[in-house]
């Protein structure tokens, strides 16, 4: 089984995403720093060395809502969205500063969107971020009773000089993972599709090799790696961050790659979490399509160079933050090779 075969065409969606960066580019100023593309868009305030950086990024939660519509997981959601944000910016070294939201729903369920801020006011109070604002759309007809939708905007800033942007990657450089604790936010429709549609599980079904009950496996939080990477930006350490997110390590490495250097994975040199073998078993999802659609275990990459390398990795263990050294750069086309 493919993502296609889930109604996600990836393909498809890069394409329109050229056109819309085409498009979005007419309308920058000299303040925009860089092109569409990115995690985070960059917009400059200020001039000369200290110039300072607004990192702005937005999204959602997609399909995984299905599930809190089901499992009454409003709460997660909320958390979700926000350090699915957090991450965003985080990547280019951005501190949070302020969020926003959007829900829209065909009728107004009071306890529910209760539930909804409280994981969101949650997550923002935990990185220092205010919510600030949003709106709630009221669309009778539009959405079935108790479903909605929901998306956020986060900005962050950063001093510019303190960028992080990936130019200075280079050939040797060592790549480190930080583990995911499941799907995250991301490859739900293929998962759903697989487990709950091809194979007729329930989500209160206990799966021995899970150790828990699909449901709650599914609606594991997206991890926020904020809290064990604040102090590690600013100081030079860090050549590239990543973000797994939709696309996986395969998509996402290469929007901070330079030209000149491609990433080379070791499969092996980390533990791949049960759900991705579940679902691989199941759906007989080839192993290119696996890496292209979830995380795989692996939720955060950092780029760093060998002579700074034992100070990331002091820093991680005095944060008793578990790290797999996961592969290098390499001298070669863009890209990210899998060996």
């Amino acid at each position: 089984m493919r993502y296609k075969d889930a109604g996600v065409d990836i393909d498809r969606a890069d394409r329109v995403k050229k056109e819309i960066k085409r498009l979005a580019a007419r309308t920058f100023g000299k303040n925009v720093l860089a092109p569409i593309g990115g995690f985070g868009g960059l917009f400059r305030i200020g001039r000369g060395r200290d110039d300072g950086v607004l990192v702005a990024s937005i999204d959602g939660i997609g399909t995984k809502l299905m599930l809190a519509f089901e499992l009454n997981g409003h709460r997660r959601v909320g958390e979700d969205l926000v350090n699915h944000c957090v991450n965003d910016i985080l990547v280019q070294g951005a501190r949070p500063l302020f969020f926003l939201d959007y829900l829209a729903t065909g009728k107004v369920e009071p306890e529910i969107v209760k539930q909804i801020v409280v994981g969101l006011t949650t997550a923002c109070r935990k990185v220092g971020c205010a919510l600030i604002g949003g709106e709630t759309a009221q669309m009778p007809g539009f959405y079935a009773p108790g479903n909605y939708d929901l998306a956020g905007c986060i900005v962050g800033y950063i001093e510019r000089r303190k960028l992080i942007d990936g130019r200075r990657i280079r050939a040797g450089d060592v790549i480190l993972g930080l583990p995911s604790v499941g799907l995250h936010t991301n490859g739900y429709s293929l998962a759903r599709k697989v487990l709950l549609e091809q194979e007729g599980f329930s989500l209160g079904k206990r799966v021995p090799e899970l150790g828990r009950t699909l449901g709650a496996e599914l609606l594991s939080p997206h991890r926020c790696y904020w809290p064990a990477l604040e102090t590690l930006l600013g100081r030079g350490l860090l050549k590239g961050l990543v973000h797994v997110t939709g696309g996986g390590m395969t998509d996402n490495i290469p929007r901070v790659l330079p030209r000149g250097c491609r990433a080379e994975i070791r499969r092996g040199s980390w533990p791949v979490l049960p759900i991705f073998s579940l679902i691989s078993n199941f759906g007989r999802v080839k192993d290119a399509e696996m890496f292209r659609t979830f995380n795989m275990g692996i939720g955060m990459n950092l780029i760093v160079g060998q002579n700074q390398l034992p100070a990331v990795v002091r820093h991680l263990k005095r944060k008793r933050q578990k790290f797999y050294t996961i592969g290098c750069i390499r001298s070669a086309p863009r890209g990210v090779r899998y060996v």
